[in-house]
């Protein structure tokens, strides 16, 4: 850890690793998974966090709340790949663009739902996702929202097509 980043987290008195309570975790089996939904979620915390590691036979996944299958939903990203950026948006769509699988290798993502269980406004989510390609790769940032001021209860993750693959895992937590 560098210096400067020990010296802050001293200063914050555990906050940075004490807060994140574990709630639910699921690992993919042999046969693979169409989605994954963490369901019955508590309302005790103030936010949500899902770390995946995933493997998928297409490069990219979708979130979704509470069962929810209308246009409700926004993105924006931000993608590099070494050699290029992009960036783009997606409105008035029926999820939230916001992981990326890896074809040929896993992919890290971390999803931070915020004010999860807030019913007086509508729900956001920001994404860092990343996958090395054997030298090639992306590292992605999402935004999305959600437009709907129901407590989320569920959350599922979906690949665009296909399965998530084997050994595929997912973790949510809590945050307080």
């Amino acid at each position: 850890m560098s210096p400067i980043l020990g010296i802050y987290a001293s200063q914050q008195s555990g906050h940075l690793s004490t807060n994140f309570y574990s709630i639910a975790t699921q690992t993919v089996g042999s046969g693979g998974a169409s989605s994954i939904t963490f369901s019955s979620i508590p309302s005790t915390y103030t936010h949500l966090q899902v770390r995946l590691f995933s493997n998928a036979t297409l490069s990219t996944g979708y979130l979704r709340f509470n069962g929810d299958t209308g246009a409700n939903y926004s993105t924006h990203y931000l993608l590099g790949n070494g050699s290029s950026a992009s960036a783009g948006a997606l409105s008035s769509s029926t999820y939230i663009y916001g992981l990326i699988d890896g074809s040929s290798n896993f992919a890290a993502n971390i999803i931070d739902i915020l004010d999860y269980s807030n019913t007086s406004k509508n729900k956001t989510t920001r994404t860092l996702s990343g996958i090395d390609e054997n030298g090639s790769g992306d590292v992605v940032l999402y935004s999305g929202a959600w437009y709907n001021t129901a407590a989320i209860t569920s959350l599922t993750l979906l690949p665009s097509s296909g399965n998530f693959s084997q050994y595929s895992s997912f973790a949510l937590y809590g945050v307080r």
